[in-house]
């Protein structure tokens, strides 16, 4: 024990204490200085490219262009934070001591990589690129991946956002999207779907509907064209329908559809024809 003792005395007075704290406080104030300089560049960098972007899209208000120009955009920023979050990862690394650039170039550790999950990573990489390039949503547009419909919010390099109908922010990454619906390239179809019996008068509901047409279309800038009445239509369901079709400017559908069915419903209701519940409304595009 006491040979044990004189040891660890010996080893403790061979270290020059005041070098290792020299040596620490260095590499802590190195930290900070490069965690400053992150939150500065990311500060600056987001607010000069905000401020390109802004004066930029003025030119093309209310545009296609502003849409492409929101959607670099969201992608500028996200470009931005993820190379500036490597530099930071890789300053502190280099720092510390870590020899980054033997890790990266070593085969066991790019094997490694590439087991957690690099190759997803990549293929998020690749399928956002051809997103872009090939124009197929754009920030601002109403969309359909998978299950989830709603706004593109941003387009990323490894996710899409979209908020859904009912507010909630979807992160979606980019390789798990295989078919979009793009429901705001093209004018639209109000489809509008009013339920009735099988002895309710058709020719009397019809006559209705061409009436309230007649009367509130021109006060809807934004339908195109004349409505197109199909007539009776049987449901997979077995029920019974007069089925209208609206087309409309692209984002009107909606608005067209509720106030459209409304105006029917009550006009029938005034005419003392009896409904079934649940009429129904369904946007469809068209060319």
């Amino acid at each position: 024990m006491i040979t044990l003792a004189i040891n660890w005395q010996k080893y403790f007075r061979m270290v020059n204490w005041d070098q290792l704290a020299m040596t620490i406080l260095e590499k802590i104030l190195l930290l900070i200085l490069f965690s400053i300089l992150f939150l500065v560049l990311r500060r600056v960098g987001k607010s000069l490219t905000n401020h390109f972007f802004k004066r930029y899209r003025r030119k093309y208000e209310n545009t296609v262009t502003e849409k492409r120009i929101k959607t670099f955009h969201t992608l500028t920023i996200n470009v931005l934070n993820y190379c500036l979050w490597f530099f930071w990862i890789y300053s502190v690394l280099s720092t510390i001591g870590v020899p980054v650039g033997t890790l990266v170039a070593s085969a066991g550790i790019f094997s490694l990589a590439i087991g957690l999950g690099a190759q997803g990573f990549v293929t998020d990489i690749v399928s956002g690129f051809f997103i872009l390039l090939e124009k197929e949503i754009e920030v601002g547009e109403y969309v359909q991946i998978g299950t989830i419909r709603g706004t593109v919010t941003a387009v990323g390099l490894r996710t899409t956002q979209v908020v859904g109908d009912d507010g909630t922010l979807n992160f979606i990454p980019n390789r798990t999207i295989t078919t979009i619906a793009n429901m705001s390239r093209n004018n639209m179809t109000a489809m509008i779907q009013v339920g009735i019996f099988p002895q309710t008068p058709v020719e009397k509901v019809t006559k209705i509907i061409r009436e309230v047409n007649q009367k509130e279309i021109p006060n809807y800038p934004d339908i195109i064209g004349k409505p197109k009445i199909l007539g009776t239509i049987s449901l997979p369901n077995g029920k019974l329908v007069i089925q209208v079709n609206i087309t409309t400017k692209n984002g009107s559908q909606y608005e067209v559809s509720h106030n459209f069915l409304a105006l029917y419903l009550a006009e029938i209701n005034k005419a003392g024809i009896e409904l079934p519940a649940s009429p129904t409304m369904i946007a469809g595009q068209t060319n």
